[in-house]
């Protein structure tokens, strides 16, 4: 259940770090699986294929198909709706993390 429940949080703070990357240059699946990695992230290609569809679908990325080398490889880049989810997402981020931060774990209110 723990296990869930953190893949369930993880997936969010991911999908923000897509646009990130995307949003400064174009981006592929296999490039996007190794810069999570570097992380601490391992994702399957069998996660993040769906999540950047859905991502596509949700108007948040933008799909070009590109022929390298004999291969066609999808690569993506944030939409303007994508940019300014990212930066309402990293503002509310930054002011919670901040906050976790900062107070740790010795607020038991929580």
């Amino acid at each position: 259940m723990k296990g869930k429940i953190l893949r369930k949080l993880f997936l969010g703070f991911i999908q923000i770090h897509i646009l990130y990357h995307a949003k400064h240059e174009s981006i592929y699946g296999t490039w996007m699986m190794k810069e999570l990695k570097e992380h601490g992230y391992k994702i399957s290609p069998g996660t993040l294929y769906p999540l950047l569809n859905r991502m596509e679908k949700e108007g948040l990325l933008h799909k070009t198909e590109k022929n390298v080398n004999g291969r066609i490889i999808k690569f993506y880049d944030t939409t303007v709706l994508g940019e300014e989810i990212l930066k309402e997402a990293t503002e509310k981020a930054r002011e919670l993390t901040h906050e976790i931060v900062e107070k740790g774990d010795s607020d038991d209110s929580i």
